[in-house]
């Protein structure tokens, strides 16, 4: 699902602005709408961080920039409590915004997006505080971009439950 999406967004919306999306997290929005926190590359290599809405207009999905940032302008990411598995993160530019991703996990794989892209066209002192550094290293297992991965590992704890379930002897 997430692939599918991200290739909706790239499509439909970045493609269009001539920008390549290397990133999106969901993340908590106001209402009916999703919101997701991108990150893309201008043709001219200015890294992106924009807020995108997700909506639906009849039966058509229409997504929205609603904010954006600029890398250079991002002083600061920070994860709150690293020693806690919390969603919650602030992202400081001229002012500080608030976030809370959909998981733990897609807050280090943004983090992670962030910093990649950073060393590859900026190479800027960028702060990444209050993450576990295990966890933000490209050869950390849990780094892949496919985060079908991770759905899958749940489905496949959920069978192995359901089957442990079902083997036991109801009395």
């Amino acid at each position: 699902m997430s692939s599918l999406l991200k290739e909706e967004l790239a499509k439909r919306l970045f493609g269009p602005l001539r920008r390549r999306l290397h990133e999106f997290i969901e993340v908590e929005g106001a209402g009916a709408e999703r919101r997701y926190l991108c990150a893309a590359v201008t043709k001219g290599e200015e890294v992106e961080i924009c807020m995108v809405k997700h909506f639906r207009v009849d039966q058509e999905e229409q997504f929205e920039i609603v904010e954006k940032w600029f890398l250079k302008d991002l002083e600061m990411i920070d994860g709150k409590e690293a020693d806690t598995d919390n969603p919650y993160f602030d992202m400081h530019f001229h002012k500080v915004y608030s976030m809370e991703a959909y998981s733990c996990a897609s807050k280090y794989t943004f983090a992670r997006t962030v910093n990649k892209l950073n060393e590859m066209y900026l190479k800027k002192d960028l702060k990444i505080v209050n993450f576990d550094s295990t966890y933000l290293n490209d050869d950390s297992i849990w780094s892949s971009n496919n985060r079908d991965c991770l759905v899958l590992m749940r489905i496949c704890f959920y069978a192995s439950n359901l089957l442990c379930l079902s083997l036991c002897p109801l009395s």
